[in-house]
């Protein structure tokens, strides 16, 4: 079953000490684009995170978020020492620069770190007695929960692409259909202009028979239209891939070939149904496109 690349997941657990949130959130992109924001204490296992996501997911902007979780409410405190020693840079450079204005308060409580909340450390430490398999443990749950979404998703997006395929196989077949009556009637069309135009005088029959050969060979889209039933079924053998085989670029190819043969189609039609159902299919063809851009 096919994967979306929308979806989202969180989990929580315990590193070291601390109790720590990840959230996995991920949307639509042509790669594997990773995004990831971790608390200080836990920088340094980034790599490990990022690995972990790549092997999880093939393609898709995926953003990860880790938080510590404080037990209860604390205090805010305001760091009056670096407060401080904004005001007086501040002044320096207003000095130093000739600015006009004055420092004021909303300025500097907008600067990093002036407000953090009562015993909190400074970040190395915050999770010194953790490792990072206990941080991972929560990121594969995390991910756990964003592929539920995401088979979910592709499962609706597997209904919807099989739905209009079968709307594409309709229009298929009526032109399969009316091909032959379309050759005969341009191959009688043929027969009368010559006659009109030869005005009672003897025409080649022989001749006449190779141009219409040569116009039914123009014209004919039986070859358009059997490729274009095995890109069909190759578009449904690639809905029923597993996870991680690069369905969704699969997809995106195939869309493009039957495009390519619909276009090849309608240029040799030369025949309004053929033409409507052409200009259907193209329509379908872009519905297809802009569900399977979602598919992992």
């Amino acid at each position: 079953m096919i994967t979306s690349m929308t979806g989202f997941g969180i989990a929580d657990g315990t590193v070291g000490a601390q109790r720590v949130s990840v959230e996995i959130r991920a949307v639509n992109h042509r790669f594997f684009n990773p995004s990831i924001k971790l608390p200080s204490a836990m920088a340094r296992w980034e790599g490990d995170v990022r690995e972990a996501l790549r092997k999880r997911f093939s393609r898709g902007h995926v953003s990860l978020t880790a938080r510590i979780e404080r037990e209860g409410d604390r205090a805010l405190a305001i760091d009056e020492d670096r407060v401080a020693s904004y005001v007086q840079q501040l002044r320096a450079l207003k000095d130093r620069l000739g600015l006009a204005g004055d420092v004021d308060v909303a300025t500097v409580m907008r600067l990093p770190d002036v407000i953090s909340a009562a015993g909190d450390e400074s970040g190395d430490g915050e999770a010194a007695d953790g490792n990072v398999d206990q941080l991972l443990a929560i990121v594969h749950d995390a991910a756990n929960g964003l592929d539920g979404m995401r088979d979910a998703e592709g499962a609706r997006i597997s209904e919807f692409l099989h739905e209009h395929l079968r709307i594409i196989e309709d229009a298929l077949a009526r032109i399969r259909e009316r091909a032959p009556a379309r050759l005969i009637e341009q191959r009688n069309r043929l027969q009368t202009a010559v006659a009109e135009l030869a005005a009672g005088v003897a025409v080649d029959p022989q001749r006449l028979a190779q141009e219409i050969a040569i116009l039914a060979d123009r014209m004919d889209v039986s070859e358009e239209l059997n490729r274009f039933g095995a890109h069909i079924a190759a578009f449904r053998a690639a809905l029923r891939e597993q996870r991680g085989a690069g369905v969704g670029k699969r997809l995106g190819f195939l869309i493009q070939e039957m495009l390519r043969e619909a276009n090849t189609t309608g240029s040799k039609a030369s025949d309004a149904a053929i033409l409507t159902d052409v200009v259907a299919i193209k329509e379908e063809l872009e519905r297809l496109r802009e569900q399977s851009e979602n598919v992992e």
